[in-house]
């Protein structure tokens, strides 16, 4: 794969380990967390040979030739709805045609868009009181009627589409709550599944009884997902002709967004659902000298025990500098555009100078208090479930 070779480069310290050495490092280094799983072809490129990592150490980063020179980005920040989970089917449906009629909108009128942004769910939609057999008749199927249906619209309008949802597996992780971002193409592929790199632990309840989020991420399955996909596999960057993308729905975790840079992240896709910092969006656009998009869920009415405005809003688009390119007027439904001179921006891009080998003493040491892999074994039933499971003593590290 071709390299972008940036003047004067830096040499940055990266290592290439077998799978039980990574395990190793990455259990102490708890923080750096994610998974990809990427298609294979011409339209896009994710891994490196198994057990190593696609990086390169003379402060050049992977790529994919780029066929155009500026990227039109439209952040859909749409509502979220929760289909019934008794009965998902027509929700997920009308979910559904609620976003082609909004694909119709932004690619109709106004400058054709390159690139569709959508939030964490805008298919299923979510609920805390949904136990797991509820979410899994909720979720959706990858592939299935739904992302074939969103990836002939990619086709039609020759754009990328980006969208979260709850996905269920049950070839290859029967019982799981997946939580991933999909990368459909412009020629209508799915070329990157995005898995949710971790959860928000330690923080949620419901009156006052501890709640905890039933989603297997790449952290909570670490040690047989890595056996499955690979070392590579555990931070992800899609690299396509029209720039390398990075998705995410995990909030304030740097860590994980400068392991994406380090591997030639240059435009990263956030998603949220209920609200995010805009701060932490802002700093990882400027610290990483990427650029930063984050699409919320608009204003929502309808959805039973939360006010319609809670958490809406605040979609955005943010330059390597920090900067604010675009943004959400209101809470309301509405697209949030940005042109992206990808072609100059590869070619003034280098990656961050790390002082590594101050550092890495101390990330070495570094315990994190919820061990990875716990949801290997163990899969709770419901989110009182999964605190009991999370917080017990035996079940953590600190004190």
């Amino acid at each position: 794969m071709p390299a972008r070779r940036h003047p004067d480069p830096a040499t940055l310290a990266a290592d290439v380990f077998d799978r039980r050495d990574f395990l190793t490092r990455v259990s102490a280094v708890a923080g750096l967390a994610g998974l990809g799983l990427a298609a294979r072809g011409a339209a896009a490129a994710t891994e490196g040979p198994s057990g190593t990592i696609s990086m390169n150490t003379d402060g050049t980063y992977p790529v994919v030739p780029l066929t155009k020179e500026t990227l039109g980005i439209a952040v859909m920040q749409t509502r979220v709805r929760p289909v019934d989970a008794k009965n998902p089917e027509p929700g997920r449906r009308e979910n559904l045609d609620h976003m082609l009629e909004l694909i119709d909108n932004v690619q109709n009128y106004g400058p054709t868009k390159d690139l569709l942004l959508f939030h964490e769910f805008p298919i299923t939609g979510f609920r805390f009181e949904w136990d797991r057999a509820d979410v899994l008749r909720a979720a959706i199927e990858l592939p299935g009627p739904e992302s074939e249906t969103l990836a002939r619209k990619a086709k039609q309008y020759g754009c990328y589409i980006v969208f979260g949802s709850y996905v269920r597996d049950d070839k290859d992780w029967p019982n799981h709550i997946l939580s991933i971002t999909t990368i459909l193409s412009p020629d209508g592929q799915v070329v990157a599944k995005h898995w949710k790199a971790r959860n928000i632990m330690g923080v949620f309840t419901a009156g006052r009884t501890p709640i905890e989020l039933m989603t297997s991420t790449i952290y909570n399955c670490l040690d047989r997902y890595t056996e499955m996909y690979g070392a590579d596999a555990v931070i992800p960057v899609t690299r396509t002709p029209w720039g390398n993308f990075c998705t995410s729905s995990v909030q304030r975790e740097p860590e994980l967004f400068r392991a994406m840079t380090l591997k030639g992240g240059e435009l990263f896709l956030r998603t949220a659902t209920g609200g995010f910092t805009p701060a932490d969006i802002q700093a990882c656009a400027m610290y990483n000298g990427v650029y930063t998009a984050i699409c919320n869920n608009a204003i929502s009415p309808g959805n039973r025990g939360i006010w319609e405005n809670a958490g809406g809003g605040g979609s955005a688009v943010y330059d390597p500098r920090g900067e604010i390119m675009a943004k959400a007027e209101s809470g309301a439904e509405q697209e949030v555009d940005a042109t992206i001179p990808i072609g100059a921006y590869r070619a003034r891009h280098r990656l961050p100078e790390i002082s590594w080998p101050m550092y890495a003493p101390v990330y070495a040491r570094y315990v994190n208090n919820y061990p990875p892999s716990m949801f290997t074994k163990n899969l709770p039933p419901t989110l009182a479930d999964a605190a009991k499971l999370l917080r017990d003593p035996k079940n953590r590290n600190w004190k």
